[in-house]
């Protein structure tokens, strides 16, 4: 069928809203002369009617259209002869263009009256035509649509979701590594690993051995292997872990399973398997042999280094090459990373060559992201801490520095906490660590009731409160709830004797005496949340014996907690921890275990004078209630002004403290069978008020 030809038009500019014309140049005009160069045309636009599937134009033929390719070859018939057709556009034939009007759904439509909304449902039945055509198609399909029921728990009865596991394995069993390697369908393999039993799950992990590197390194199959070591027993964990033994350092390197590596590494390895990973970080020999054998015959660097000292060169060097290599990429997050820093660190001797290349090596980052990364982990912290504590001043400072703005974050994790309580130990200089860790710590610069949260948040977590009480307290065995801190510290402490030069005593008084004002401020205002609590109790002990200054209005405000009826519901004296907190208080000084006596505070706290001045007129209450033991700390402390009429007010109410001393029927213990022959009686009545009979007498 012919094409309409169109009349090629003058050149025009655009002049505002209007076109107008304008006389050709003789360049022009030479150039339209000839016929075998016309002057190019614009290719008509999606809402033209092109006249032809093969119209001609200025510059030879365009051939079908891109609306007509988007719905597929359109051939002569395609096009509308209806005069009454409502698609608009130039009617064949006719050679006369009209005005494009728009269907009524809202679509543009192209030759043949086909919109674009049928276009695309044209193109999405083609797609799925084509997979379903795959190998597995109908099945991959079937266990998509089943996908889709069983990934929304809480719409799924449970008798239902039952059917859909059975027809879900009847589909999967025998052919899971079909299903794995596609963004899509290896979902349906984590939902039959996560709502199918133990058995079906074995049956999963066993179908994939032998692939585990190659999901590991896919990006989407790499979830999959997390969830088998996750819902997999003993032996799974073991084949799966097993089959990375001489990949290491491909793996770790490798973008995609770099990071299911480290969490296999971190989470569910035995010491055994990290020992076998981590030594294929000392070269190729390791990753060789140990593959084959499949056991570690040496656990650490270091036995390796004294089993074989003549490997020593080429071990250290492998090992800082691939370190390098990660810090260098930026990878830095890596518990392998740092497992193999402190055993790279630890293998060095001070003052080397390789350890001031190496604490280079750790100062290098400018972003301090590794140094950032390395304190949120156990071994990670360790080395950061050898590095304060081995580093000169300037490699002190820098490292501090590195650490600006995260000092809260770090103060209640678990391992990063140890990093400020190395600096605190080995900087002699106190006014960096005073201003770099407790300003930001305490928000001394915001308002009193920021203070007081902060503090308060501080004080009552069980890893927070340690840098706050910890120049206070020192190496308290209550204040660490690990072993691991107390040995990183005696650790540090041997260290410091060689690399700093101020007295450990010295120092804890410097740093002590920055922050105790903001301390004993927040105290003075408003100590009765802190006292509710065991771990507030322990703070405001520590702080008033132990913090320096004027400390008057604080004591005062801890001292009127106690006014009020002991008999109240929530009343200091009916709390076990406040009652401990005021005993230690009044007697004035810690107990030191090795001598076995009181060493009271310098100078003298007073807690006593300003406690009694509260219970006067309760005092034989106090003296016969739960916190007996109080009264006795007053009547036994050193410069306690009011004793004799303490011991005055309680002979005259001898009585009542012979009746608390005795007990109550209700105090006396229950039968609970025959005891032991070598079980002794549990002493009844108040032992407190039994003691202050006996000062009576």
């Amino acid at each position: 069928m012919a094409g309409v030809k169109r009349k090629q038009s003058e050149p025009t500019k655009d002049v505002g809203d209007k076109k107008k014309r304008v006389r050709p140049t003789a360049a022009v005009a030479a150039k339209s002369a000839k016929p075998a160069k016309p002057a190019k045309k614009k290719q008509p636009s999606s809402e033209e009617m092109i006249e032809s599937d093969t119209t001609e134009s200025d510059t030879g033929f365009y051939g079908t259209s891109a609306q007509d390719g988007a719905a597929g070859d359109a051939s002569d018939s395609d096009v509308s002869m209806d005069s009454d057709n409502e698609d608009g556009g130039v009617k064949i034939g006719e050679g006369k263009k009209t005005e494009s009007k728009k269907p009524a759904d809202g679509g543009d439509k192209g030759a043949g009256g086909t919109n674009s909304r049928e276009a695309h449902q044209k193109q999405k039945q083609l797609a799925k035509e084509r997979k379903l055509a795959k190998p597995n198609g109908d099945d991959i399909h079937r266990s998509k649509k089943i996908w889709e029921r069983l990934r929304i728990k809480s719409a799924v009865p449970k008798a239902e979701r039952q059917e859909l596991l059975t027809e879900l394995f009847g589909i999967i069993t025998g052919r899971v590594q079909d299903f794995v390697f596609k963004h899509d369908s290896t979902r349906v393999i984590q939902t039959a690993l996560k709502y199918g039993t133990p058995d079906q799950r074995k049956m999963i992990g066993t179908e994939l051995k032998g692939t585990y590197k190659s999901l590991a390194e896919s990006r989407y199959a790499k979830f999959l292997v997390g969830k088998i070591l996750v819902g997999g027993d003993e032996e799974t964990r073991e084949m799966v872990i097993s089959e990375f033994y001489g990949s290491i350092k491909r793996m770790i390197n490798n973008p995609e399973a770099s990071w299911i590596l480290d969490d296999i590494y971190r989470g569910m390895a035995t010491k055994k398997q990290k020992a076998i990973m981590l030594q294929e970080w000392y070269g190729p020999e390791f990753a060789l042999f140990k593959s084959k054998k499949g056991e570690a015959d040496d656990t650490t660097l270091a036995s390796i280094l004294e089993k074989t000292p003549e490997k020593r060169k080429p071990i250290m060097n492998h090992l800082r090459g691939l370190i390098n290599q990660l810090i260098q990429k930026k990878m830095t997050g890596f518990t392998m990373l740092h497992d193999a820093m402190l055993q790279y660190f630890l293998n060095t001797k001070p003052g080397t060559e390789e350890a001031t290349e190496f604490l280079e090596l750790i100062k290098g980052d400018d972003e301090g992201d590794l140094l950032k990364n390395l304190a949120f982990t156990k071994n990670g912290a360790r080395v950061v801490a050898l590095a304060l504590a081995y580093g000169t001043a300037k490699d002190r400072k820098n490292i501090l520095k590195a650490y600006k703005n995260n000092i809260e974050i770090m103060a209640y994790d678990q391992w990063a906490h140890q990093v400020l309580l190395a600096a605190l130990d080995v900087v002699d200089d106190t006014v960096l660590t005073s201003k770099l860790i407790y300003p930001e710590l305490l928000n001394t610069t915001s308002s009193m009731e920021v203070q007081q949260e902060k503090l308060l948040n501080l004080a009552l977590d069980k890893g927070g409160r340690i840098v706050l009480l910890y120049p206070l307290s020192g190496a308290a065995k209550w204040l660490f709830p690990t072993v691991e801190d107390r040995a990183l510290l005696d650790e540090i402490h041997e260290i410091r004797k060689e690399t700093s030069k101020k007295d450990p005593e010295v120092r804890r008084k410097e740093i002590v005496r920055t922050y105790s004002p903001t301390l004993l401020n927040v105290i003075a205002a408003d100590p009765s949340v802190l006292a509710q609590s065991s771990f507030g109790c322990q703070f405001i002990q520590e702080t008033l014996l132990s913090a320096e200054g004027d400390k008057t209005e604080a004591v005062n405000a801890v001292a009127a907690l106690a006014a009020g009826d002991t008999g109240s519901e929530g009343h200091l004296s009916q709390s076990s921890h406040a009652g401990r907190m005021l005993k230690i208080l009044a007697t004035g000084g810690h107990f030191d275990p090795q001598t076995k006596q009181l060493k009271p505070v310098d100078p003298p706290l007073n807690f006593h004078n300003a406690l009694y001045a509260h219970i006067k007129d309760r005092l034989v209450e106090w003296a016969t209630g739960p916190s007996s033991f109080t009264v006795v700390a007053m009547v036994e402390a050193d410069g306690f002004e009011s004793k004799d009429k303490v011991l005055k007010a309680l002979k005259k109410e001898k009585a009542k403290l012979e009746k608390a001393a005795e007990g109550s029927e209700s105090q006396k213990p229950k039968d609970k069978g025959e005891k032991k022959k070598s079980e002794k009686p549990a002493p009844k009545g108040n032992p407190g008020s039994r003691i202050l009979l006996e000062k009576l007498s």
